[in-house]
């Protein structure tokens, strides 16, 4: 299969090709994504499928809003409402209660990553298609792609039907904090550093 090269100008074939079922590859704020609508459970499955994941590691989510994510939780902590507020959108990952049933879709038990991508194009994409579960474009285990023509030099030939081309990207991943557990942890410091979430989560 040959993979598209789109246009931020195309945005309306991106929004078709994932309605559809098809995966595509996307631009974030920090890197290039592989992206399926959250709702086709065959489609999150070609996802996995085409980054060689194993269903067992969790897939984020990326919303257009924080009120997007919230509905994507069972509870949505304090910790979670002072770190949106203040970091979305933004590299920043939070790892929360999920809906039931919602968190074995994406791989994980009972809990969901989400984030409001800080990207113009992603986020116009996301008010289109909804939510979207979306993991690094890049096959696992290894760096992600941060160009339209890295993610084609790894999936050309394969079953991504598209890139959605919005120039390079800074390739630092997004943070991580997991606010499921009585005090919230951090799990990975990219973007944003340590002691910058260390900061927010103790202020008051």
């Amino acid at each position: 299969m040959t993979t598209r090269v789109l246009t931020p100008e195309q945005l309306d074939l991106a929004v078709e090709l994932l309605a559809g079922g098809s995966v595509l590859a996307v631009p974030t704020d920090t890197v290039y994504g592989l992206a399926a609508v959250l709702g086709d459970r065959a489609a999150v499955g070609r996802l996995s499928a085409l980054k060689r994941r194993p269903r067992a590691l969790p897939i984020a989510v990326l919303c257009a809003s924080v009120d997007e994510a919230c509905e994507l939780s069972s509870s949505w902590p304090p910790s979670a409402a002072a770190l949106s507020a203040a970091l979305w959108p933004g590299p920043l990952t939070l790892v929360v209660p999920a809906l039931s049933g919602l968190a074995a879709r994406l791989g994980s038990t009972s809990s969901v990553g989400v984030r409001v991508p800080d990207d113009a194009i992603c986020r116009a994409l996301l008010e289109r298609t909804g939510p979207l579960a979306v993991t690094s474009a890049n096959l696992h285990g290894a760096p992600p792609a941060t160009t339209a023509a890295g993610v084609l030099a790894l999936f050309e030939g394969t079953d991504l039907v598209g890139v959605l081309d919005a120039g390079a990207r800074d390739g630092e991943v997004s943070s991580v904090v997991d606010v499921t557990g009585v005090a919230p942890e951090i799990v990975r410091e990219g973007a944003l550093s340590r002691d910058a979430l260390l900061a927010l989560l103790t202020r008051g």
